[in-house]
């Protein structure tokens, strides 16, 4: 089965919203990180990132349902940010976000450089933006204590 993208709008932001809960809500009762886990975040927030002009949103779609979502962040002509992708629960880790980022990387052919980061503790994460060329960049947050974000990047 495809995965395919189709570009959201501000109309889309309850569902998108929605799909995040669902999606970081494993993650959010780990951590309890209310501050910075997307699975926390109001609706008014996700509003926001749609009107800024360097952002687009993207539903991951399979068999023509919504299955989860990617935020591009445009840094410049050259750069862009993934920030944050996911999918619902049922499709984790079936390789559908790997599709998902290497068809968000093609929509944006002017990018030689990407960015994400992640969890540092959560390997399957940490293993999946490696497996699709992204490297460690050396910088790293610790946000609490057992919890630490990673930065990484990828040239293409």
């Amino acid at each position: 089965m495809a995965i395919s993208l189709q570009k959201a709008s501000i109309e889309d932001c309850a569902e998108i919203h929605t799909l995040q809960i669902k999606a970081f809500a494993s993650l959010l009762e780990k951590y309890r990180d209310t501050a910075t886990n997307p699975g926390a975040e109001p609706l008014e927030r996700i509003v926001q990132r749609m009107e800024q002009p360097h952002t687009d949103y993207y539903f991951i779609r399979l068999d023509g349902e919504n299955i989860g979502a990617v935020r591009i962040v445009r840094l410049d002509d050259t750069a862009c940010r993934i920030a944050p992708v996911f999918l619902l629960p049922t499709y984790q880790n079936k390789g559908y976000a790997q599709q998902a980022i290497s068809l968000a990387e093609a929509l944006y052919p002017a990018a030689a450089r990407w960015e994400l980061d992640t969890i540092k503790q959560e390997s399957k994460l940490c293993h999946l933006y490696e497996k699709l060329g992204y490297r460690q960049t050396g910088k790293e947050e610790v946000l609490q204590p057992g919890m630490t974000i990673v930065f990484y990047e990828k040239r293409v």
